[in-house]
């Protein structure tokens, strides 16, 4: 068996990947920012997989120049991930990790609940992750792992936006502005709705969301690309003709536009 990954992309979670992979006994081929992938490609024209951890704004343009040899061995580890990313490249079954580990610079990684994996190469990745003590496991069809994509969206999406109100932690903004975390939520569902081209589990969303804050209360809402994900969220409202009246009050009283 092929043990070589290609890694496309050494953030802070592209690093603790990788250093699964390597304490599992695989290869890790690095591929950073600027790098030739058609020249990484010619020397490693079949890994087992090539996994793509890049940030929002670079998947598309990276998904768009990976070489034909490697477009069968995609893996995808990326926040606001859905189906629509890969799918507008023409990648097929493509395997997903729904990442729920922090990683800060100088700091372990520190988990919050176990990371759904999905695909064929799931396996691969499982291995890594518990190789270096974080919990994953594999989902077994695509019902599901659509589910916690959209469940990671919606934890990501409504700490980082309501945190532009409240800063603070997920903890304090529950018990303190539970309604307020409500509505950016369910702004934010309508959007996911629109994107995945279907309604959300809506109760059943929102529990698993509550079962991450749960899980560390501690962890900060607004990091630095609170802006930036507003900014998406209200792009894709503009192209579904969205009301989501709370993001918009937000993204007026912090001046993202």
């Amino acid at each position: 068996m092929d043990k070589s990954v290609v890694m496309v992309g050494l953030g802070q979670l592209g690093r603790v990947i990788a250093g699964g992979l390597l304490r599992s006994g695989q290869t890790v081929v690095p591929v950073n920012r600027g790098d030739d992938l058609l020249a990484v490609a010619a020397h490693w024209p079949d890994p087992a997989l090539v996994l793509v951890s890049v940030g929002e704004n670079d998947l598309h343009p990276v998904l768009a120049a990976l070489p034909e040899v490697w477009r069968e061995k995609v893996g995808l580890l990326q926040n606001e991930l859905l189906p629509r990313d890969w799918q507008a490249h023409g990648i097929v079954d493509p395997t997903v990790i729904s990442v729920w580990f922090e990683k800060k610079q100088g700091i372990d990684a520190k988990p919050l609940l176990s990371s759904p994996v999905f695909g064929l190469r799931a396996a691969r990745l499982v291995h890594a992750l518990r190789a270096v003590d974080l919990p994953a496991h594999e989902v077994g069809d695509e019902e599901t792992l659509l589910r916690e994509l959209v469940r990671k969206n919606l934890y990501i999406l409504t700490t980082n936006i309501a945190g532009l109100e409240t800063c603070g932690d997920v903890g304090s903004l529950w018990a303190r502005r539970e309604s307020l975390a409500r509505a950016v939520a369910a702004d934010v569902l309508d959007v996911q709705d629109w994107l995945i081209g279907q309604p959300c589990e809506r109760e059943r969303m929102l529990a698993g969301m509550l079962e991450a804050f749960q899980a560390d209360p501690l962890h900060g809402c607004a990091g630095r690309s609170a802006p930036a994900r507003l900014k998406r969220a209200l792009h894709y409202a503009d192209a579904a003709g969205l009301a989501t009246p709370t993001l918009r009050r937000i993204a007026a009283a912090h001046g993202v536009s």
